[in-house]
């Protein structure tokens, strides 16, 4: 038994000590991270859960409630660092550059710090990337949910492009974060995908072979339909 799942055991059933709080969570939080990533979230239970990170069933219950509010909690806990790091990104980026802005380098701001983050922030993070791609195509529940974490970072996005394009319809942007998204998150699922169709000369865990690729790609598609729509 690992450290943390025999700190977690020593808590006894029910109220944890102040002692082995914080760790409880982050212990319970990365099992369910896992779990849901794998299994989405109707596949896993708060049982399973207990029983990843060694923990009473009793204790999820205490610290999140129900399985959605784990869920949440789950959702909220990386979302908020990957919203700050964009929001600073696309920020620094406006700062440094005003007028010579450019679309590839709005776009670059805003998807580069995921690159990074997945490349150097472990396991984790990979987990909840293909998390989120996985909640991002959930049709009965997915949007609300992306809705309410990403939501104000992505309006920053769209902002920003229409001072680089003040020509361009706010549909049609919007249109193209919809595109963006998808690319944005496929490649950052890593789902292994490109490995099997390519015969092994693409693999998806490349985050660098992305990183040279995806930017141009998106602002590509954005310049083509501005350009199109200008012309209809």
């Amino acid at each position: 038994m690992t450290a943390a799942k025999t700190r977690a055991r020593s808590g006894g059933r029910g109220r944890p000590s102040k002692a082995t709080g914080l760790d409880l969570k982050e212990t319970i939080l990365d099992a369910a991270e896992g779990l849901f990533a794998r299994h989405g979230f109707h596949g896993v239970t708060t049982r399973q859960v207990a029983s990843e990170a060694g923990v009473d069933t009793a204790l999820i219950h205490y610290y999140f409630g129900a399985k959605r509010e784990l869920f949440d909690a789950v959702f909220l806990r990386r979302a908020d660092i990957l919203n700050q790091a964009r929001s600073v990104s696309m920020n620094a980026y406006v700062e440094t550059f005003g007028e010579r802005m450019t679309v590839e380098g709005v776009i670059t701001a805003f998807i580069d710090p995921l690159l990074r983050i997945s490349q150097e922030g472990g396991g984790g993070w990979k987990s909840y990337f293909a998390l989120v791609a996985q909640v991002n195509n959930t049709p009965a529940w997915g949007g609300e949910t992306m809705a309410r974490f990403f939501d104000p970072v992505v309006h920053q996005l769209v902002d920003t492009l229409k001072i680089v394009r003040p020509d361009a319809e706010y549909r049609d942007l919007y249109w193209c974060y919809q595109f963006l998204t998808g690319s944005m998150m496929l490649a950052l699922s890593e789902t292994g995908r490109i490995d099997s169709l390519s015969e092994g000369v693409c693999h998806s865990s490349d985050l660098e072979a992305v990183r040279a690729r995806l930017f141009a790609y998106c602002a590509a598609g954005f310049e083509a339909v501005v350009a199109k729509s200008g012309k209809a």
